[in-house]
C-alpha cells in the first residue's frame, strides 16, 4: 500500500540531512514514491539528490516560498494519499501502509496524525500524549481519536481533501501552519486522528533557525490565525495580549508588527470557523489552561 502514498518534502539549505532522509525512505519495502521542493537552497541541494537519487521528482524553486512549497510537491504526486516528511525527518517500516490502511477504511477520514519519535533516543515527542488523549468527541468515521492539530513533519493527508482546503496558507508562510489547515478540513467535514502505530522519526538539524526568529513566526500566526478563523472577541483577546506583551519583549514586539503588515490580507481570506468546529477550538483551549 505505500505505492499509494507519495512522500513530498519541503526543504532549504540542508543537503546533508535530506540525504540521509532519502536513504531512510529509499529502505523502505516498497520505497515510496518521493517529491523533494527545493525552496531556493544554495547548497547544491537540488543538484545532488538528481545525482544520489534518480527516482525522485526535484522541484527547484527560485526562492523560499516556506510551508506552502509543500502545496506544489502535492499537485505533481499522482497517488491517493501524500505523506509530508521534512528535510530531517523519515516513516518507520510499516507505518505508511498503516496510514493508507486506515484512509481507505474511512472515507471521510483525511488526515492521520503520527506518533513522532525524537533524536536517537526515540523519545516520544510531547505532542503524542496530547493527540492521544484529546478531549474532542471521538467520530465514527475515524480509526483513533479527533485531533485539530499535527506535526507537518508526520502526517499523512487525502490528497482530494488536502487540495480542496486549498493546502498551506501562503500568509502564515511557516510555523503554525498546520492548526489553520486543520480547522479547515474540519470545516469541509474531513475527520481528523492521532493513530498511535503509524511512527515517523524526526532527527532534528543541529543547524536550526535562531529560536526568536521562530517565536516571532509563532506569535505572529497564532494572532493572524485567530483573525483568519476566530470570533471578533477572540481576534481582540489575541492582539491585546500580543501589544501588551510587546512592551517588554522584542519578539512579540516584531510579531505584532509583522502582523500589521499581513492583517489587510488575512482580513480579506476571513472565514469564520463553523459554530461546531469553534466549539471544538474553545474546548482545546480549555483543557490547555
Amino acid at each position: 500500500m505505500s505505492g499509494r502514498v507519495t512522500v513530498v518534502i519541503a526543504t532549504r539549505d540542508r543537503r546533508q540531512e535530506l540525504i540521509r532522509t532519502l536513504g531512510h525512505l529509499q529502505e523502505l519495502i516498497p520505497p515510496p514514491p518521493v517529491v523533494v521542493v527545493d525552496n531556493g537552497s544554495t547548497d547544491g541541494t537540488a543538484q545532488a539528490v538528481r545525482e544520489q537519487f534518480t527516482g525522485v521528482m526535484v522541484l527547484a524553486l527560485r526562492r523560499n516560498y516556506g510551508a506552502p512549497a509543500r502545496n506544489l510537491g502535492v499537485l505533481v504526486s499522482r497517488t491517493p494519499y501524500v505523506a509530508f516528511s521534512d528535510d530531517d525527518s523519515w516513516w518507520a517500516p510499516g507505518a505508511l501502509q498503516r496510514a493508507a490502511a486506515a484512509l481507505d477504511s474511512y472515507p471521510r477520514l483525511g488526515l492521520v496524525a503520527a506518533r513522532t519519535l525524537v533524536g536517537p533516543a526515540e523519545r516520544p515527542d510531547p505532542v503524542n500524549p496530547l493527540m492521544a488523549d484529546s478531549p474532542l468527541p471521538r467520530s465514527p468515521d475515524a480509526p483513533g481519536p479527533s485531533v485539530l492539530g499535527f506535526l507537518a513533519c508526520s502526517a499523512v493527508l487525502r490528497r482530494r481533501a488536502f487540495c480542496e482546503v486549498g493546502g498551506f496558507s501562503s500568509l502564515l508562510f511557516f510555523v503554525g501552519e498546520e492548526r489553520l489547515l486543520c480547522y479547515d478540513l474540519a470545516t469541509a467535514g474531513w475527520e481528523r486522528t492521532y493513530l498511535d502505530d503509524v511512527v515517523a522519526h524526526h532527527h532534528p538539524c543541529a543547524h536550526r533557525p535562531d529560536p526568536e526568529h521562530r517565536r516571532v513566526a509563532e506569535l505572529r500566526n497564532a494572532l493572524l490565525t485567530a483573525v483568519l478563523r476566530r470570533p471578533l472577541r477572540v481576534v481582540f483577546a489575541a492582539a491585546a495580549a500580543l501589544a501588551q506583551d510587546s512592551v517588554r519583549d522584542t519578539a512579540a514586539r516584531r510579531a505584532l508588527r509583522e502582523a500589521l503588515v499581513r492583517l489587510p490580507t488575512a482580513l480579506r481570506q476571513r472565514a469564520l470557523l463553523p459554530a461546531p468546529v469553534e466549539e471544538q477550538v474553545r474546548m482545546l483551549e480549555d483543557g490547555a489552561r
